[in-house]
């Protein structure tokens, strides 16, 4: 019996058909987030896992499962290491692998409209314009200010390119002391951070949630920010102590905050963050779920599909130990 990709229901059919011509010796099998497995699960030795996707751990964890490559259409990996994950991991039965340079650039832009729309005070004119109300406002360029970017992967790399395109300076926080062409400065370490935070009038989280970065940006690094920078983040809401965001932000201790994700998403009706003027929301979708977003999500795993068929090492492969 042949083996088996199993591919969410969402995408099989405008995948398989792609698989089969690049990776003719596998069949492709749909699978649903509800309902019964499919039938030859135990034939399976790939799994993608669509974005939101739940169902690719009960398909891991069998201990006589045959998986040997889990691919997550999602940049953070954080929710996909479950322990049978992440167990399998360890004892290199299993290659995850995920889809972060997919994200670079909608995250990027995303980003950049949010401080442009800030910046220039796009929110209050529409307010202005539901009120009838012709006043004029003072504005901010970004040109010139510094953008501090935490991480600085495939989306940190992202964010700064488009930063630096608007003149802004760019200072870039990494785990390793190694250049990056897309900042204008790498830094590394508490002191690197303490530096970005002191030196930013944008600080943009951009880094992977693990045990170690969990609550990276707390009280003393808020403190540490101008009073007059602001906090973007699009990564994991865990990354910051959001009790102390919020006192930074009810005390005046920063100006502003652009929040994409949270501690409990969705957000709580009675957080303090929806009532803080200063503070923007999204709902956890920065990237937006574009065209071309989807369309490079696809690209890398039929990239990826074309190097396990051929038995080749996959790209993208998350360092289990990191993280990410």
């Amino acid at each position: 019996m042949s083996e088996v990709f199993l591919i969410p229901e969402g995408v099989h059919e405008e995948l398989s058909a792609q698989i089969q011509s690049i990776a003719p010796l596998y069949r492709c099998i749909p699978y649903s987030e509800e309902g019964d497995l499919p039938p030859d699960t135990d034939s399976a030795v790939a799994v993608l896992r669509w974005v939101a996707g739940k169902r690719f751990s009960s398909l891991i964890e069998n201990e006589a499962a045959r998986v040997r490559w889990l691919h997550t259409a999602s940049a953070g990996v954080d929710h996909v290491l479950t322990p049978p994950v992440r167990q399998r991991c360890e004892r290199g039965e299993l290659i995850l692998t995920d889809s972060g340079p997919a994200f670079g650039i909608a995250i990027g832009e995303f980003v950049l409209a949010w401080m442009l729309s800030v910046s220039h005070r796009l929110p209050e004119l529409h307010e202005q314009k539901q009120s009838k109300h012709w006043r004029s406002l003072q504005q901010e360029e970004l040109h010139g200010q510094t953008a501090g970017i935490v991480g600085l992967g495939p989306i940190g790399q992202g964010i700064a390119e488009r930063c630096g395109a608007m003149g802004m300076r760019t200072i870039g926080l990494r785990r390793r002391p190694l250049p990056a062409p897309c900042v204008d400065q790498t830094v590394t370490g508490t002191g690197g951070l303490r530096q970005l935070l002191r030196e930013s009038d944008w600080v943009i989280i951009a880094a992977a949630l693990t045990g170690e970065t969990r609550h990276l940006i707390g009280e003393s690094e808020l403190t540490t920010m101008k009073p007059t920078a602001r906090l973007v983040n699009i990564a994991r809401g865990g990354l910051v102590d959001e009790a102390a965001l919020i006192t930074a932000l009810q005390t005046g201790g920063i100006a502003g905050a652009c929040l994409d994700v949270f501690a409990t998403e969705p957000l709580p009706h009675d957080s303090p963050l929806w009532e803080i003027p200063q503070v923007h929301i999204a709902p956890h979708n920065s990237s937006g779920w574009a065209k071309g977003l989807r369309e490079r999500q696809k690209r890398l795993f039929l990239e990826n599909v074309a190097r396990f068929a051929a038995g080749e090492p996959l790209a993208g492969v998350v360092d289990i130990a990191q993280g990410y």
